[in-house]
Protein backbone atom coordinates (compact mmCIF):
# COMPACT_ATOMS: atom_id res chain seq x y z
CA UNK A 1 0.00 0.00 0.00
CA UNK A 2 1.64 3.28 -0.74
CA UNK A 3 1.84 6.21 1.93
CA UNK A 4 -0.39 9.25 2.31
CA UNK A 5 0.80 12.14 2.32
CA UNK A 6 -1.77 14.99 3.73
CA UNK A 7 0.12 17.46 1.37
CA UNK A 8 -0.28 15.96 -1.57
CA UNK A 9 -4.04 15.10 -1.00
CA UNK A 10 -4.30 18.96 0.44
CA UNK A 11 -3.23 20.27 -3.10
CA UNK A 12 -5.39 17.61 -4.70
CA UNK A 13 -8.69 18.64 -2.98
CA UNK A 14 -7.80 22.11 -3.42
CA UNK A 15 -7.09 22.00 -7.34
CA UNK A 16 -10.55 20.24 -7.83
CA UNK A 17 -12.22 22.59 -5.78
CA UNK A 18 -10.61 25.18 -8.37
CA UNK A 19 -11.80 23.40 -10.95
CA UNK A 20 -15.10 23.08 -9.55
CA UNK A 21 -15.70 27.00 -9.37
CA UNK A 22 -14.34 27.26 -12.78
CA UNK A 23 -16.58 25.26 -13.58
CA UNK A 24 -19.62 26.29 -12.02
CA UNK A 25 -18.16 30.16 -13.14
CA UNK A 26 -18.30 28.75 -17.02
CA UNK A 27 -21.80 27.12 -16.35
CA UNK A 28 -23.12 30.55 -15.02
CA UNK A 29 -21.35 32.81 -17.83
CA UNK A 30 -23.10 30.43 -20.43
CA UNK A 31 -26.37 30.82 -18.69
CA UNK A 32 -26.34 34.98 -18.74
CA UNK A 33 -25.49 35.01 -22.11
CA UNK A 34 -28.35 32.22 -23.44
CA UNK A 35 -30.60 34.58 -21.56
CA UNK A 36 -29.22 37.61 -22.92
CA UNK A 37 -31.68 40.01 -24.58
CA UNK A 38 -31.66 39.68 -28.48
CA UNK A 39 -35.23 40.72 -29.46
CA UNK A 40 -34.27 43.99 -28.08
CA UNK A 41 -31.61 45.37 -25.95
CA UNK A 42 -29.28 43.94 -23.74
CA UNK A 43 -27.91 45.63 -20.62
CA UNK A 44 -24.70 47.39 -22.58
CA UNK A 45 -27.19 48.47 -25.03
CA UNK A 46 -29.60 50.11 -22.93
CA UNK A 47 -26.97 52.44 -21.50
CA UNK A 48 -25.71 53.24 -24.60
CA UNK A 49 -29.33 53.65 -25.98
CA UNK A 50 -29.67 56.34 -22.76
CA UNK A 51 -26.26 58.19 -23.21
CA UNK A 52 -27.40 58.50 -27.09
CA UNK A 53 -30.86 60.11 -26.24
CA UNK A 54 -29.48 62.63 -23.47
CA UNK A 55 -26.55 63.29 -26.03
CA UNK A 56 -27.01 67.10 -27.28
CA UNK A 57 -24.63 66.15 -29.94
CA UNK A 58 -26.73 63.27 -31.16
CA UNK A 59 -30.20 65.02 -31.62
CA UNK A 60 -31.25 61.84 -34.21
CA UNK A 61 -31.28 59.34 -31.22
CA UNK A 62 -33.70 62.01 -29.46
CA UNK A 63 -36.03 62.60 -32.58
CA UNK A 64 -36.80 59.14 -33.21
CA UNK A 65 -36.96 58.53 -29.33
CA UNK A 66 -39.49 61.11 -28.90
CA UNK A 67 -42.97 59.74 -30.12
CA UNK A 68 -42.09 56.54 -28.26
CA UNK A 69 -42.10 59.14 -25.03
CA UNK A 70 -45.46 60.50 -26.11
CA UNK A 71 -46.84 57.73 -26.86
CA UNK A 72 -46.15 56.13 -23.03
CA UNK A 73 -47.13 59.29 -21.30
CA UNK A 74 -50.70 59.01 -23.43
CA UNK A 75 -50.63 55.23 -22.49
CA UNK A 76 -50.22 56.19 -19.19
CA UNK A 77 -53.94 57.89 -18.88
CA UNK A 78 -55.74 55.01 -21.27
CA UNK A 79 -57.10 51.22 -20.76
CA UNK A 80 -55.77 48.53 -22.56
CA UNK A 81 -58.29 47.34 -25.47
CA UNK A 82 -57.43 43.54 -25.64
CA UNK A 83 -59.53 41.55 -28.48
CA UNK A 84 -60.09 38.29 -28.12
CA UNK A 85 -59.02 37.22 -31.66
CA UNK A 86 -57.12 39.65 -34.52
CA UNK A 87 -59.33 39.36 -37.20
CA UNK A 88 -57.45 41.30 -40.53
CA UNK A 89 -56.15 38.63 -42.76
CA UNK A 90 -58.61 38.31 -45.63
CA UNK A 91 -61.04 41.14 -44.65
CA UNK A 92 -61.56 44.67 -47.01
CA UNK A 93 -60.45 47.86 -45.55
CA UNK A 94 -63.87 49.09 -44.03
CA UNK A 95 -64.82 45.45 -42.64
CA UNK A 96 -66.06 45.92 -39.01
CA UNK A 97 -64.03 43.42 -37.44
CA UNK A 98 -60.93 44.16 -39.33
CA UNK A 99 -61.48 47.86 -37.91
CA UNK A 100 -61.61 46.76 -34.32
CA UNK A 101 -59.09 44.66 -34.80
CA UNK A 102 -56.88 47.08 -36.05
CA UNK A 103 -58.16 49.20 -33.48
CA UNK A 104 -57.37 46.89 -31.01
CA UNK A 105 -53.59 45.95 -32.07
CA UNK A 106 -52.45 49.52 -31.56
CA UNK A 107 -51.48 48.33 -27.92
CA UNK A 108 -48.44 46.76 -29.48
CA UNK A 109 -47.51 49.91 -29.98
CA UNK A 110 -47.68 51.66 -27.00
CA UNK A 111 -46.66 48.34 -25.24
CA UNK A 112 -43.40 48.38 -26.79
CA UNK A 113 -43.53 52.44 -25.99
CA UNK A 114 -44.06 51.86 -22.61
CA UNK A 115 -41.08 49.66 -21.79
CA UNK A 116 -38.92 51.38 -23.84
CA UNK A 117 -39.72 54.38 -21.65
CA UNK A 118 -38.85 52.66 -18.58
CA UNK A 119 -35.55 50.85 -20.08
CA UNK A 120 -34.62 54.69 -20.88
CA UNK A 121 -35.90 56.32 -17.36
CA UNK A 122 -35.78 53.49 -14.98
CA UNK A 123 -39.11 55.01 -13.71
CA UNK A 124 -41.47 51.75 -12.56
CA UNK A 125 -45.47 53.25 -13.28
CA UNK A 126 -44.22 52.78 -16.95
CA UNK A 127 -43.50 48.76 -16.22
CA UNK A 128 -46.50 48.96 -13.90
CA UNK A 129 -48.58 50.06 -16.91
CA UNK A 130 -46.79 48.22 -19.23
CA UNK A 131 -47.64 45.10 -17.34
CA UNK A 132 -51.02 46.14 -17.42
CA UNK A 133 -51.39 45.81 -20.69
CA UNK A 134 -50.07 42.78 -21.24
CA UNK A 135 -51.82 40.57 -18.51
CA UNK A 136 -54.81 42.66 -20.51
CA UNK A 137 -54.28 40.71 -23.69
CA UNK A 138 -53.17 37.90 -21.61
CA UNK A 139 -56.11 37.46 -20.04
CA UNK A 140 -58.14 38.09 -23.45
CA UNK A 141 -56.32 37.30 -26.58
CA UNK A 142 -56.60 33.72 -28.04
CA UNK A 143 -53.94 32.40 -30.30
CA UNK A 144 -55.09 31.46 -33.85
CA UNK A 145 -52.64 30.17 -35.45
CA UNK A 146 -52.94 33.09 -38.31
CA UNK A 147 -49.76 34.31 -39.05
CA UNK A 148 -51.04 37.21 -41.01
CA UNK A 149 -53.12 38.22 -38.13
CA UNK A 150 -51.11 37.77 -35.42
CA UNK A 151 -47.93 38.95 -36.87
CA UNK A 152 -49.21 42.58 -35.76
CA UNK A 153 -48.19 41.54 -31.66
CA UNK A 154 -44.48 41.96 -33.03
CA UNK A 155 -44.41 45.29 -30.91
CA UNK A 156 -45.53 43.48 -28.01
CA UNK A 157 -43.31 40.82 -27.81
CA UNK A 158 -40.16 43.30 -28.45
CA UNK A 159 -41.63 45.08 -25.31
CA UNK A 160 -41.29 41.53 -22.96
CA UNK A 161 -38.40 40.88 -23.72
CA UNK A 162 -37.17 44.66 -22.63
CA UNK A 163 -39.11 44.52 -19.66
CA UNK A 164 -39.79 40.61 -18.73
CA UNK A 165 -36.69 40.42 -16.06
CA UNK A 166 -38.61 43.06 -14.08
CA UNK A 167 -42.01 41.91 -13.43
CA UNK A 168 -43.49 39.44 -10.66
CA UNK A 169 -43.28 35.92 -11.78
CA UNK A 170 -47.24 35.28 -11.36
CA UNK A 171 -47.33 38.16 -13.58
CA UNK A 172 -44.74 36.63 -16.15
CA UNK A 173 -46.16 33.06 -15.62
CA UNK A 174 -49.38 34.40 -17.43
CA UNK A 175 -47.82 36.19 -20.15
CA UNK A 176 -45.33 33.64 -21.00
CA UNK A 177 -48.31 31.18 -21.12
CA UNK A 178 -50.05 33.61 -23.29
CA UNK A 179 -47.08 33.82 -25.61
CA UNK A 180 -46.44 30.35 -25.78
CA UNK A 181 -49.66 29.26 -26.91
CA UNK A 182 -49.83 32.22 -30.00
CA UNK A 183 -46.03 29.42 -31.00
CA UNK A 184 -47.37 26.96 -30.59
CA UNK A 185 -50.54 27.93 -32.30
CA UNK A 186 -48.15 29.29 -35.24
CA UNK A 187 -46.05 25.87 -34.90
CA UNK A 188 -49.22 23.95 -35.63
CA UNK A 189 -50.89 25.99 -38.07
CA UNK A 190 -53.15 25.16 -40.52
CA UNK A 191 -51.73 27.84 -43.21
CA UNK A 192 -48.26 25.46 -42.93
CA UNK A 193 -49.93 22.26 -43.68
CA UNK A 194 -48.28 21.17 -46.83
CA UNK A 195 -49.51 21.90 -50.34
CA UNK A 196 -50.95 24.99 -49.34
CA UNK A 197 -49.67 28.23 -51.20
CA UNK A 198 -49.68 29.83 -47.58
CA UNK A 199 -47.01 27.42 -46.49
CA UNK A 200 -44.35 28.71 -48.50
CA UNK A 201 -45.24 32.41 -49.14
CA UNK A 202 -45.59 35.71 -47.17
CA UNK A 203 -47.78 33.84 -44.50
CA UNK A 204 -44.93 31.89 -43.90
CA UNK A 205 -41.98 33.98 -43.76
CA UNK A 206 -44.45 35.59 -40.80
CA UNK A 207 -45.28 32.76 -39.04
CA UNK A 208 -41.24 31.97 -38.64
CA UNK A 209 -40.87 35.55 -37.23
CA UNK A 210 -43.60 35.33 -34.61
CA UNK A 211 -41.88 31.44 -33.07
CA UNK A 212 -38.78 32.91 -33.75
CA UNK A 213 -39.57 36.05 -31.30
CA UNK A 214 -41.59 34.20 -28.68
CA UNK A 215 -38.83 31.82 -28.54
CA UNK A 216 -35.96 34.18 -28.27
CA UNK A 217 -38.21 36.35 -25.57
CA UNK A 218 -39.01 33.62 -23.76
CA UNK A 219 -35.24 31.69 -23.62
CA UNK A 220 -37.78 28.32 -24.79
CA UNK A 221 -34.94 26.26 -26.00
CA UNK A 222 -37.24 23.77 -26.94
CA UNK A 223 -37.77 26.09 -30.40
CA UNK A 224 -34.51 26.87 -31.38
CA UNK A 225 -33.98 23.68 -33.55
CA UNK A 226 -37.28 24.24 -35.49
CA UNK A 227 -36.57 27.96 -35.97
CA UNK A 228 -34.02 26.77 -37.74
CA UNK A 229 -34.96 24.30 -40.03
CA UNK A 230 -38.32 26.19 -40.80
CA UNK A 231 -36.01 28.95 -41.41
CA UNK A 232 -33.73 27.17 -44.09
CA UNK A 233 -36.76 26.01 -45.89
CA UNK A 234 -38.10 28.95 -46.05
CA UNK A 235 -35.00 30.26 -47.66
CA UNK A 236 -34.81 27.16 -50.36
CA UNK A 237 -38.43 27.32 -51.20
CA UNK A 238 -39.31 31.13 -51.36
CA UNK A 239 -35.99 32.64 -52.37
CA UNK A 240 -34.91 32.52 -55.94
CA UNK A 241 -31.42 33.05 -57.13
CA UNK A 242 -31.84 36.04 -59.06
CA UNK A 243 -33.46 37.65 -56.19
CA UNK A 244 -37.19 37.69 -56.47
CA UNK A 245 -39.05 36.14 -54.35
CA UNK A 246 -42.40 33.74 -54.82
CA UNK A 247 -44.60 36.86 -53.67
CA UNK A 248 -42.80 38.87 -55.81
CA UNK A 249 -43.51 36.51 -59.18
CA UNK A 250 -47.04 35.48 -57.82
CA UNK A 251 -48.63 39.02 -57.32
CA UNK A 252 -46.00 41.22 -59.61
CA UNK A 253 -45.29 43.71 -56.82
CA UNK A 254 -42.93 45.14 -53.96
CA UNK A 255 -45.68 45.65 -52.25
CA UNK A 256 -45.44 41.98 -51.25
CA UNK A 257 -41.59 41.51 -51.74
CA UNK A 258 -40.91 43.42 -48.61
CA UNK A 259 -43.54 41.88 -47.31
CA UNK A 260 -41.96 38.27 -47.56
CA UNK A 261 -38.65 39.50 -46.78
CA UNK A 262 -39.31 41.71 -43.53
CA UNK A 263 -40.56 39.37 -41.44
CA UNK A 264 -37.02 37.07 -42.43
CA UNK A 265 -35.00 39.87 -41.80
CA UNK A 266 -36.46 40.36 -37.88
CA UNK A 267 -35.84 36.15 -37.91
CA UNK A 268 -32.00 36.23 -38.79
CA UNK A 269 -31.37 39.46 -36.66
CA UNK A 270 -32.79 37.43 -33.28
CA UNK A 271 -31.19 34.04 -34.59
CA UNK A 272 -27.57 35.90 -36.01
CA UNK A 273 -27.62 37.93 -32.05
CA UNK A 274 -28.73 34.62 -30.05
CA UNK A 275 -26.06 32.23 -31.98
CA UNK A 276 -23.88 33.91 -34.58
CA UNK A 277 -25.69 32.40 -37.43
CA UNK A 278 -26.14 34.29 -40.30
CA UNK A 279 -28.99 33.79 -42.24
CA UNK A 280 -28.87 37.12 -44.11
CA UNK A 281 -25.80 35.83 -46.31
CA UNK A 282 -27.00 32.14 -46.40
CA UNK A 283 -26.90 30.69 -49.27
CA UNK A 284 -29.55 27.67 -50.57
CA UNK A 285 -29.09 25.15 -52.70
CA UNK A 286 -29.93 27.18 -55.35
CA UNK A 287 -27.88 30.08 -55.10
CA UNK A 288 -30.63 32.52 -52.93
CA UNK A 289 -30.13 34.16 -49.95
CA UNK A 290 -31.79 37.38 -48.28
CA UNK A 291 -29.02 39.54 -49.21
CA UNK A 292 -29.44 38.51 -53.23
CA UNK A 293 -33.79 39.60 -52.38
CA UNK A 294 -32.75 42.47 -50.90
CA UNK A 295 -30.01 43.59 -53.39
CA UNK A 296 -32.49 42.87 -55.87
CA UNK A 297 -34.11 45.60 -54.88
CA UNK A 298 -31.35 48.52 -55.09
CA UNK A 299 -32.20 49.78 -58.80
CA UNK A 300 -35.86 50.39 -57.94
CA UNK A 301 -35.08 52.21 -54.78
CA UNK A 302 -32.70 54.40 -56.59
CA UNK A 303 -34.81 55.27 -59.21
CA UNK A 304 -32.72 53.85 -61.97
CA UNK A 305 -35.87 51.30 -62.36
CA UNK A 306 -39.71 51.94 -62.08
CA UNK A 307 -41.94 49.01 -60.95
CA UNK A 308 -46.00 49.31 -61.64
CA UNK A 309 -47.45 47.12 -58.84
CA UNK A 310 -49.85 44.25 -59.47
CA UNK A 311 -49.90 44.54 -62.85
CA UNK A 312 -49.81 41.02 -63.29
CA UNK A 313 -50.58 39.63 -59.63
CA UNK A 314 -52.87 35.99 -59.76
CA UNK A 315 -54.12 36.91 -56.71
CA UNK A 316 -57.62 37.99 -56.60
CA UNK A 317 -57.76 39.48 -53.73
CA UNK A 318 -55.62 42.01 -54.93
CA UNK A 319 -57.84 42.76 -57.19
CA UNK A 320 -60.76 43.30 -54.69
CA UNK A 321 -58.58 45.33 -52.44
CA UNK A 322 -58.19 47.84 -56.23
CA UNK A 323 -62.28 47.94 -56.31
CA UNK A 324 -62.32 48.63 -52.67
CA UNK A 325 -60.50 51.39 -53.83
CA UNK A 326 -57.51 50.89 -50.70
CA UNK A 327 -54.04 52.49 -51.47
CA UNK A 328 -51.21 51.22 -53.89
CA UNK A 329 -53.62 48.57 -54.92
CA UNK A 330 -54.60 49.71 -58.09
CA UNK A 331 -52.91 47.57 -60.92
CA UNK A 332 -50.60 49.97 -62.56
CA UNK A 333 -49.21 51.83 -59.27
CA UNK A 334 -45.98 52.94 -59.34
CA UNK A 335 -43.75 51.20 -56.08
CA UNK A 336 -42.22 54.17 -53.98
CA UNK A 337 -38.64 53.66 -53.00
CA UNK A 338 -39.86 54.68 -49.80
CA UNK A 339 -41.72 51.93 -49.17
CA UNK A 340 -38.83 49.87 -49.22
CA UNK A 341 -36.77 51.99 -46.51
CA UNK A 342 -37.67 49.51 -43.29
CA UNK A 343 -36.44 46.86 -45.19
CA UNK A 344 -32.90 48.28 -45.99
CA UNK A 345 -33.06 49.44 -42.47
CA UNK A 346 -33.25 46.01 -41.16
CA UNK A 347 -30.66 44.54 -43.94
CA UNK A 348 -28.50 47.41 -42.70
CA UNK A 349 -28.00 45.44 -39.08
CA UNK A 350 -26.05 42.73 -41.43
CA UNK A 351 -24.06 45.51 -43.82
CA UNK A 352 -24.12 49.39 -43.06
CA UNK A 353 -23.45 49.89 -46.50
CA UNK A 354 -27.23 49.95 -47.05
CA UNK A 355 -26.97 52.98 -45.71
CA UNK A 356 -26.21 54.58 -49.25
CA UNK A 357 -29.34 53.26 -50.73
CA UNK A 358 -31.51 54.46 -48.10
CA UNK A 359 -29.96 58.29 -48.48
CA UNK A 360 -30.72 57.90 -52.01
CA UNK A 361 -34.43 56.47 -52.06
CA UNK A 362 -35.35 59.16 -49.11
CA UNK A 363 -36.62 62.49 -49.47
CA UNK A 364 -34.60 63.61 -46.83
CA UNK A 365 -31.17 61.96 -48.79
CA UNK A 366 -28.40 61.27 -45.27
CA UNK A 367 -30.77 63.06 -42.97
CA UNK A 368 -32.44 60.21 -42.68
CA UNK A 369 -32.85 58.17 -39.61
CA UNK A 370 -35.88 55.95 -38.03
CA UNK A 371 -35.72 53.88 -34.95
CA UNK A 372 -34.28 50.40 -36.65
CA UNK A 373 -31.38 52.45 -37.44
CA UNK A 374 -30.89 53.85 -34.05
CA UNK A 375 -31.14 50.26 -33.12
CA UNK A 376 -28.59 49.56 -35.33
CA UNK A 377 -26.36 51.66 -34.00
CA UNK A 378 -27.21 51.66 -30.75
CA UNK A 379 -25.90 47.76 -30.95
CA UNK A 380 -22.64 48.29 -32.65
CA UNK A 381 -21.69 51.31 -30.74
CA UNK A 382 -22.39 48.71 -27.60
CA UNK A 383 -20.37 45.77 -29.75
CA UNK A 384 -17.35 48.15 -30.03
CA UNK A 385 -17.52 48.66 -33.75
Amino acid sequence: MQAFYPESFRYFQENCNMKKILCCMAVALACLNVRAQVISFNDKEVKVMRELIRDDDSPSFKKVFTPFERTAQSAMTEAPNPIDEIRSQGLLEGNPQKTASLNSVKDAYKIYALALEYQYSKTRKYLKKATGYLLAWAHTNHASGDPINETKLEDMFTAYDLIRRDIAKTDRDSIDRWMKSIADAEVNSKSAQPGRGTAINNWNSHRIKIITLIAYTLHDSSYYALVNTLMEKQLEINLNADGTTHDLMERDAFHYHTYDIEPLLSAAIAIYRASGKNYFTYQTSKGASLKKSVDYMIPFMTGEKIHPEFVKSTVPFDKKRAQNNEKGYAAGTLFKPEGGLYTFSLAAFFDPAYLNVIHKASKQGDAYFNWQLAQNRIREIAAGK
